[in-house]
């Protein structure tokens, strides 16, 4: 389905810094919502598509990655990176507006325009006929957080389905404060641990366990990280079909999520998180 209207024309003549077309607005959607747990984003465009990051705390960061390839078209008109932020609440509203009216069946689909430095970024969307423009301001950026985690300081690192994950996730016990994860190249190998009021509860995986697809573990690392910081992560958890869970030799983690979106393309979530430092010295 292709969008039935005119394309806006940008300012004094000019080409539009981005124009992006996608068949179905939800694919855009679903992925922003994995990263959706502040009310402002940092949104990073570039030739290759673009990278939505939200932040909190100074101690956790959720970067999306959308390809360019996600889209039917994009075009992106400079050879420089564009960083603006923007309510991804209003986003997410723009993109879901016609709320599957038509069904799980129809689809919504989008024209994105970006004009550059202190322009909105405009969204038209359009559903068995009806189009609906919306136009959404966006703001200086702040700095975001440079976690420096780079995958020559990487100790240990595992990938598996996400099947296992989601169970353990939906079995920990929320009134933890933590959740303390332990690696390590021999028993318990990878350990998911909570200490609540009803009592401690592990997760155990082996690394030779179906769902285990990778284990390159080099030392025995045992960290404890808020579990607040890292609830988020669970809307990413459930999109996705695998994951990968790294440690740096800090104790710095990263949970990068493999997502199969709805028009079959390969999309990457990412989290990182700092050790809980007060947990640490009390240990």
């Amino acid at each position: 389905m292709s969008l039935r209207i005119t394309e806006p024309n940008s300012q004094e003549g000019k080409e539009h810094l981005l124009v992006a077309h996608m068949d179905n607005a939800r694919v855009l959607s679903t992925i922003l919502k994995t990263v959706q747990f502040r009310e402002l984003a940092t949104c990073f465009l570039s030739a290759t598509g673009f990278k939505v990051t939200v932040e909190q705390a100074k101690c956790v960061q959720a970067n999306a990655f959308i390809q360019a390839a996600m889209f039917q078209l994009y075009s992106y008109n400079d050879d420089k990176l564009c960083v603006f932020r923007i309510n991804i609440n209003a986003l997410i509203e723009c993109l879901s507006i016609f709320g599957g009216s038509g069904g799980y069946e129809s689809r919504t689909a989008l024209k994105m325009y970006y004009d550059g430095h202190g322009n909105p970024l405009r969204l038209l969307l359009e559903e068995n006929g009806v189009i609906t423009d919306c136009s959404i301001q966006t703001l200086e950026p702040d700095e975001t957080l440079d976690f420096d985690f780079t995958s020559a300081n990487v100790s240990n690192k595992i990938i598996m389905k996400s099947e296992c994950m989601k169970e353990a996730f939906s079995e920990i016990d929320l009134t933890s404060d933590i959740l303390e994860i332990i690696m390590s190249p021999s028993h318990p190998f990878f350990r998911l641990a909570t200490y609540g009021d009803t009592g401690n509860t592990q997760f155990d995986y082996p690394k030779d366990s179906d769902m285990m697809e990778v284990f390159e573990c080099q030392q025995t690392q045992s960290n404890r990280y808020k579990l607040s910081l890292l609830k988020p992560s669970v809307k990413a958890l459930n999109q996705s079909s695998k994951i990968s869970v790294r440690m740096d030799k800090r104790g710095f983690l990263s949970l990068q999520y493999m997502i199969i979106t709805d028009n079959q393309q390969v999309c990457f979530v990412e989290y990182l998180c700092v050790p809980d430092e007060q947990e640490k010295e009390q240990s």
